[in-house]
């Protein structure tokens, strides 16, 4: 169902701003709070002209957001397990003046039939949990633990759902951990999604292996894959943004 509900003010969030205060968006302090990686894969998404774009797992909504503030010509639909994450997205929609198109479902990704029509959308992105269930110690309660692990849905779920919800030849975009991608690849070419472009992203340029890797896959695309040179987040161990990091915010 599309998510009405009204923000939990009896759990204290914060208001943070990206693009010197253009874009607001609350989160919940002792809550699932978006990462560096959200961002990474806003900005890696390529979308030209008016497109339906699907968020699966969005969380408080970041990604639609900024997606909605760099093409202001697409309308985006949020899909958000979660009850109080989708309304806090919902109230973000509205805190940034895009009600007008961008909408939250609050919904299971493993029953997204119910709720979106087959091969619907131009373009999906999701930043799906990163780790297997039995991975330390989880509190199966716990906002957070439900966003990062896969408690309540799997990469196998989301891809299943990311193919149904595409349209053909159109791009599915996603952040994943790079020690995690030949699982990843596996995943995507048995829902015949085949990888258009590949970015790893390391921590720094000292570092000896890659973090996170960003791809594009396409639903039944043809051969020939991009790879793009390695993004680095910070310049060094110091932890200072990288240019090109901060050129994310800018």
């Amino acid at each position: 169902m599309v998510a009405k509900q009204a923000l939990d003010c009896n759990r204290p969030f914060t208001e943070d701003s990206l693009y010197n205060g253009e874009l607001l968006c609350r989160q919940y302090r002792d809550g699932y709070r978006f990462s560096v990686d959200s961002i990474l894969v806003a900005h890696f998404c390529r979308v030209s002209g008016p497109a339906r774009v699907l968020d699966l797992g969005c969380g408080c909504g970041i990604i639609g957001l900024i997606l909605a503030r760099l093409h202001p010509e697409i309308e985006l639909i949020g899909l958000e397990f979660q009850h109080d994450l989708a309304a806090l997205a919902g109230d973000n929609i509205g805190k940034n003046g895009l009600k007008h198109r961008f909408h939250i479902i609050e919904g299971d990704v493993c029953h997204l039939k119910n709720f979106i029509d087959a091969e619907s959308f131009d373009l999906v992105v999701c930043n799906p949990p990163y780790r297997k269930s039995g991975s330390g110690r989880i509190n199966h309660a716990d906002e957070a633990a439900i966003a990062r692990h896969e408690l309540k849905s799997n990469l196998n779920d989301m891809l299943s759902a990311a193919a149904f919800a595409v349209k053909n030849r159109r791009p599915v975009v996603l952040v994943y951990p790079a020690a995690r991608f030949a699982h990843l690849a596996a995943e995507l070419t048995e829902k015949r999604l085949v990888m258009k472009q590949l970015q790893p992203v390391y921590s720094y340029p000292e570092s000896d292996r890659a973090s996170l890797v960003l791809v594009e896959a396409v639903k039944n695309g043809g051969e020939g894959c991009r790879f793009l040179p390695p993004f680095y987040i910070y310049c060094g161990k110091n932890k200072r943004y990288s240019p090109e990091m901060e050129k994310l915010y800018a």
